[in-house]
């Protein structure tokens, strides 16, 4: 396609701003400088080398030069600058993605907008907030601690909000309230040529589609095509996120957790779905096989059963937490649940949850010294007992080690698969293993990621997924917005 760099050609081509391949000319540094400050730029090779990854599995390759803008003026100005001179623009947060999303996998300038940093408008009436890509999301959920509201989309890490945007991140939450998609509301974006654009419009406060029935008021809009949505998910391949408008939620009056084991994968999974056929409002329902169930047991001194296991939580008000819970112990039960460990107060939920979310390192002290490697497949929930089980059995035939946690209230699990970064063979097999996961969970007519992203690794499983027509029509909107194919090169398509 016309003005869109192929990966099999991006070598070739000799950009102004560089003196060699990979070198920025020193007049374009200066240049840089003359933007943000020469505080604010970086050439070190050590800087250069933490921006050059994530915590994936794709090996480091570090941008020429790192800035730090200090507001979208600067980003603005910066974008223009590369752009002109056919310098790689790669955006960066707090670089915990785990797809390669920051690889300069053609050098460049990354530019790091942890400094834009600030809560620009809070309006606790229309229950939403705007920020800067530098705020976290613990940042902002201290920030709302006395103000009744929170936001729930939750990763894991304490990732960067616009970050999240970025790559469409969900979390623990999902079930409930909904990943970064439906809770984006609108975004400035800085685009390649350095002009910012608000996708819903200067100001506004509304997201384009449906809305969740637990947050009041009208909150949509029928004015043109879903620029938010475009926007979500594409991972730093069509313009710069500067500022997010995001949807807030009341905090719930009473919130209870429980973790309860099964004798099988299936009857976990079983009482997944059931609870959900039955309408109740559960707000976390993760699952953990008995090896990351041992692992959590050794890493955050749990004394939990090791079975496969739920853990839950509900959100609401005192009266509907008893049904909910009772409904909820009923269904498990039928299913041949037990040991059931009831958390109500807020430290014992804190150490439940706080075990769910060191899984990652749980998994990795199995195998000391091995780096780990996490898969995030989605299926439709009714699948979700085949896949399961298939992905045991798989997980044998392959010789692996690894874990299964996962989402499993909208049908997203994880496999941590742990890995020698010395031994070629192994690091063959945990590829063609993630390969041939993410082409099972598409033959049961879900998708390959549910929400790391697709980044570097999944280019192929994506062409699979959308098939040539969406890959195309993906391509022709890349080289609308980026025709010079500078935007984060090499991630997505």
């Amino acid at each position: 396609m016309a003005g869109l760099l192929r990966p099999a050609t991006w070598g070739l081509f000799s950009w102004r701003g560089y003196c060699s391949r990979g070198t920025l000319s020193a007049g374009f540094v200066e240049a840089l400088k003359a933007v943000v400050g020469s505080p604010h730029v970086s050439t070190a090779a050590a800087v250069r080398e933490q921006h050059g990854h994530d915590e994936s599995m794709h090996r480091c390759q570090p941008p020429d030069a790192v800035v730090w803008p200090q507001d979208a003026e600067q980003v603005g100005r910066l974008a223009a600058l590369c752009y002109g001179q056919g310098v790689p623009i790669i955006p960066f947060g707090t670089g915990t993605g785990l797809e390669g999303g920051v690889c300069a996998v053609q050098g460049g300038v990354c530019i790091n907008l942890t400094r834009m940093d600030r809560i620009l408008e809070l309006n606790p009436e229309d229950f939403s907030v705007v920020v800067e890509p530098g705020v976290t999301r613990k940042a902002l959920n201290t920030h709302l601690r006395d103000r009744g509201l929170w936001f729930p989309v939750d990763p894991g890490a304490d990732a960067s909000l616009c970050g999240m945007a970025a790559t469409g991140a969900s979390g623990t939450n999902s079930v409930r309230y909904g990943t970064m998609r439906d809770n984006v509301l609108n975004l400035e974006v800085v685009l390649p040529s350095g002009q910012r654009l608000h996708t819903a419009g200067r100001g506004r406060r509304f997201r384009l589609g449906a809305h969740l029935p637990c947050v009041p008021g009208p909150r949509k809009s029928a004015a043109g095509y879903n620029l938010t949505g475009l926007f979500v998910g594409s991972e730093g391949t069509l313009g710069l996120i500067t500022a997010a408008t995001l949807r807030l939620h009341p905090v719930p009056e009473a919130t209870v957790a429980a973790t309860c084991a099964f004798p099988t994968v299936q009857a976990a999974v079983d009482s997944t779905v059931h609870i959900l056929q039955a309408a109740v409002p559960v707000a976390r329902i993760e699952f953990l096989d008995e090896v990351m169930m041992d692992a959590c047991n050794r890493h955050s001194k749990l004394n939990c059963c090791v079975a496969p296991t739920l853990f839950l939580e509900f959100h609401g008000s005192e009266q509907a937490l008893a049904e909910q819970v009772q409904r909820t112990e009923e269904i498990i039960r039928h299913n041949g649940g037990s040991h059931f460990s009831w958390a109500k107060e807020a430290e014992e939920r804190s150490r439940l949850w706080a075990a769910r979310h060191n899984a990652w390192y749980a998994s990795l002290a199995l195998r000391p010294g091995c780096k780990g490697y996490s898969t995030d497949v989605c299926v439709p929930i009714s699948r979700l007992p085949e896949i399961l089980v298939q992905t045991k059995e798989d997980l044998e035939a392959w010789r692996l080690t690894g874990t299964i946690v996962g989402h499993v209230g909208d049908g997203n699990f994880h496999c941590i698969l742990l890995v020698d970064p010395e031994d070629p063979e192994e690091l063959l097999r945990v590829q063609a293993f993630a390969e041939q996961l993410g082409r099972r969970a598409l033959a049961l007519h879900g998708t390959c990621t549910g929400e790391h992203g697709i980044g570097l690794g999944k280019r192929q499983l994506l062409l699979e997924e959308v098939g040539a027509v969406g890959m195309q029509t993906m391509r022709q909107l890349k080289a609308t917005l980026d025709p010079r194919g500078l935007m984060n090169p090499g991630k997505v398509l």
